[in-house]
């Protein structure tokens, strides 16, 4: 990883970020810094902003209000600087339909002006680990979702960013794929880069994450290690358990299960 691409302060500093749509606040005064070296959660239930905030932090969204910064850069004023230290990998796919992976990261080695040998190599490295080899000259519209996922991390890391932004990275990956990644993440904190993860997957989580924010209506409720969150919610369970207290949703959940119960409930020995 490039030292000098890195910049001067933490990956990411948010702090009182607002977004509006309409009369709609996705994002209400959320503030959290994902440090050098760690794996940054960001979870919630659906709706609660987590898309939102990524698209703030990669610059693909103007904050109504408040300030996020990138290694020191702002996302909007500055983002060829930000674009340049960022790897994200998106909830929805944006790949170019039309192309093949070869051809897609060509596209991108051209507009980023990357040296084409050391592209060509570290691909190959990517390819030959996702066993992507035989969708390479294929039409990316014709790929499965998981190879189109694939293509779209590779397509994140091709430039060796410090920063990966990663919205649902495991969505549609294979156990040996999932598996490769995550040893690509912890390569990539070995180095010193930072990374800011959302996701459903509790349980991945909970394994990955160094630290968690958890975001309901926009807003932080709880922020801190899963230990730490687990002492701040009054929960000892897994971070599930502390996830539905944190967002209020342990009751309702409690109460839906007993009233499943009593509906699906049978004697099968009858």
């Amino acid at each position: 990883m490039n030292e000098a691409m890195k910049g001067n302060g933490a990956p990411i500093v948010a702090h009182d970020l607002v977004r509006h749509f309409g009369k709609t606040v996705a994002v209400d005064h959320l503030s959290f810094e994902v440090r050098s070296g760690e794996i940054y959660g960001l979870l919630g239930p659906n709706g609660a902003g987590k898309t939102t905030t990524v698209k703030m932090v990669s610059g693909l969204l103007p904050p109504t209000q408040g300030q996020v910064e990138v290694f020191g850069f702002d996302p909007m004023n500055q983002p060829i600087e930000v674009k340049n230290r960022i790897g994200l990998v998106p909830e929805d796919h944006i790949l170019y339909e039309s192309l093949t992976p070869r051809e897609f990261f060509n596209f991108i080695t051209s507009i980023r002006q990357l040296d084409e040998q050391d592209v060509k190599t570290r691909v190959k490295s990517l390819i030959d680990a996702f066993e992507f080899g035989e969708y390479f000259d294929k039409p990316i519209a014709a790929l499965s979702h998981g190879n189109r996922q694939k293509a779209s991390v590779i397509a994140a890391i091709i430039h060796d960013p410090p920063l990966l932004v990663l919205d649902e990275p495991f969505s549609g990956l294979d156990a040996r794929t999932v598996r490769v990644l995550k040893d690509i993440l912890n390569i990539h904190l070995e180095n010193g880069g930072g990374i800011l993860f959302s996701s459903h997957i509790l349980e991945v989580a909970e394994s990955l994450c160094d630290r968690i924010g958890i975001i309901d209506d926009g807003k932080m409720v709880a922020e801190g290690t899963v230990d730490e969150l687990r002492e701040m919610v009054k929960a000892h369970g897994s971070l599930e358990e502390i996830f539905l207290r944190a967002v209020q949703q342990d009751a309702e959940v409690a109460e839906t299960v007993q009233a499943l119960r009593k509906a699906l409930t049978k004697n099968y020995t009858r």
